[in-house]
């Protein structure tokens, strides 16, 4: 509720809008990222996880997460959950009926799928009667509470298909939107023209944090994906590790610099990647605030198209994208080197042929980190990007 609280008075106005709880909510005695084989799980009658009741007081006596729900919808957000993928095995354990159904829990788990780091739940065979009830059954819990956002795990590294499919029926007979999002990654790209059509968002990586490696490994996953890329399906290259990332250390602050965050943002936003916070959002300082609150960047990922890479060569990254008025163009231009003896403290120019992307005469460009109108330019354009830092402009005829 803190997080939500301040997202609703600092970040709202801007474009965020989706508060989720993470995994293992429903485990009464989880612990950060500890999962126990065996651990004992809050559940309903029909197998359907519950909130753990210590965890969420508000969800005594079989409210759920309804109470939590509303008071997100209260300061106008949207409310989100995390999900496993498949059947509880304590239901399999105890052959819970499937409600709407004349089939159990044990009819329709195969128990020779389970999620190689978290061992709570056995895979549901699709061919099996009964299967498709109970994810029937899940959904239309969630919809009851609330739910607006749905991230299931799993699902994607090995790709669960049959189960993407029966998700994605659930979620259409559930009687309320919500958006879905799949996890973690890599998401097979062959698996593109399936995925786009099934989910919302879908992870291209494992689970990425604030390191210059990781980050520099987006690029090309990012451009792998871009056939796929289109409104109301994207490619999602997960968090944005900013600010009291870790939570839970002392010490949790980003590792990455002011240039890399910067960097960070420019390629999500030009490749319209889904942006996601995670961490302590009330211990954001001034700078942390300043790049989630920069419409004209945010712009770029809400509103762009076309959006390509035009080249990733000698340490050097260019994307482009349409803008929203269907004149202008979007351009981000990276820096991905590190700095060698020698070169100097200030960067590198990074040259960019304004001809590559329709502008033979000369057009007008604005830097929308700083706000500036850079002035007009034919041909080329040079600016100086700081090492593993990146620049975002609009150009317009």
């Amino acid at each position: 509720m803190a997080n939500a609280r301040y997202m609703a008075e600092k970040l709202r106005s801007h474009g965020w809008h989706y508060i989720t709880v993470d995994i293992q909510w429903y485990e009464p005695l989880a612990q950060r990222l500890d999962y126990r084989a065996g651990a004992k799980l809050e559940m309903d009658e029909y197998g359907r996880l519950l909130p753990a009741i210590n965890r969420f007081p508000s969800a005594a006596g079989g409210r759920g997460f309804k109470p939590l729900a509303d008071a997100i919808h209260a300061l106008g957000l949207k409310f989100g959950l995390h999900l496993l993928r498949g059947i509880p095995r304590q239901a399999v354990a105890q052959n819970t009926p499937i409600l709407n159904s004349i089939y159990h829990a044990a009819d329709i788990a195969n128990p020779a799928d389970v999620c190689a780091w978290n061992g709570d739940m056995y895979g549901v065979d699709m061919s099996k009667p009964g299967a498709q009830d109970y994810y029937n059954s899940v959904f239309q819990l969630f919809a009851s509470w609330g739910v607006d956002f749905i991230k299931v795990d799993d699902l994607s590294r090995p790709y669960h298909k049959d189960e993407i499919d029966a998700i994605r029926r659930a979620i259409d007979s559930a009687g309320r939107p919500i958006v879905f999002s799949t996890s973690p990654g890599a998401t097979p790209v062959a698996e593109g023209p399936h995925i786009e059509s099934h989910a919302n968002m879908w992870r291209i990586s494992d689970d990425f944090w604030d390191s210059w490696r990781l980050l520099k490994e987006q690029f090309v996953r990012l451009d792998a994906w871009t056939p796929f890329r289109g409104p109301g399906h994207f490619p999602d290259a997960d968090m944005l590790p900013l600010g009291n990332v870790r939570a839970f250390e002392r010490n949790g602050w980003t590792r990455f610099t002011h240039d890399e965050q910067i960097t960070l943002i420019s390629l999500w936003c030009i490749a319209r990647s889904p942006l996601i916070l995670g961490g302590n959002l009330p211990k954001n300082d001034d700078f942390t605030l300043s790049l989630l609150t920069n419409d004209e960047v945010l712009a770029v990922d809400q509103h762009s198209s076309n959006n390509q890479q035009i080249f990733r060569r000698d340490g050097f990254v260019a994307w482009a994208a349409d803008a929203e008025d269907d004149h202008g163009k979007y351009v981000a231009l990276i820096n991905a080197r590190d700095p060698q003896p020698g070169d100097s403290g200030g960067g590198l120019p990074v040259a960019f042929d304004l001809n590559s992307i329709g502008f033979s005469a000369a057009c007008h460009l604005r830097d929308l980190w700083t706000h500036r109108e850079l002035g007009d330019f034919q041909g080329s354009f040079r600016p100086i990007i700081p090492f593993h830092g990146a620049g975002l402009y609009r150009i317009s005829p």
